[in-house]
């Protein structure tokens, strides 16, 4: 984030706006469907913070891409970026939104990493585990690969770890015969 106090103050106001007009989910809605939009359109976000193209010219551009798609409170709040110049800091304050929504809900983003790519059973089996050693209520699952980890997998959640990867495991293993542990205590 370019900006997280701005972004977060922005994300806030949009919050408070949609809660008082009893459309925070369409808006949440709205939102997730604008982070998928930048996702895939780098172009997009290049057009949002190029100091070069006019504010009509961008209002445009999203305009057209977000057509029919959107509701009102959120085609407003984008013309209202636009027209105050902060329409660059659009990827930021998306992102912000859905954070400080999931937080308002109290819905626990949990990332599970592994070596190669698990089955809903399992992840539905991850949930429950969770549900039922934590306080955690609303739960979701956000799966990565990554083959580096080699095998086992790496549990985040609110700030805390779980890693029972192999990488682990093997970098522990070296650790313990760079000290020399095992030679000192045979003499």
């Amino acid at each position: 984030m370019l900006n997280p106090r701005l972004a977060g103050r922005y994300a806030k106001s949009l919050i408070d706006l949609s809660l008082e007009q009893g459309q925070l989910e369409a808006v949440y809605g709205d939102m997730l469907f604008m982070n998928e939009l930048m996702r895939n359109s780098s172009e997009f976000i290049t057009v949002l913070k190029s100091p070069v193209i006019p504010g009509d010219k961008k209002q445009k551009v999203l305009d057209a891409l977000t057509a029919g798609r959107i509701s009102p409170v959120t085609a407003s709040f984008n013309t209202l970026l636009i027209k105050k110049g902060r329409e660059g800091f659009l990827p930021d304050i998306v992102q912000a939104f859905i954070e400080q929504y999931k937080e308002n809900k109290g819905i626990h983003v949990v990332t599970l990493t592994t070596a190669m790519p698990v089955g809903e059973d399992v992840k539905d089996a991850i949930i429950s585990k969770i549900k039922q050693v934590s306080q955690m209520k609303e739960v979701e699952l956000e799966s990565l690969v990554d083959e580096k980890i080699i095998g086992g997998f790496i549990l985040e959640a609110d700030g805390r770890r779980v890693d029972a990867s192999i990488a682990y495991d093997l970098a522990n293993i070296k650790k313990q015969f760079s000290n020399n542990d095992f030679i000192y205590r045979i003499r």
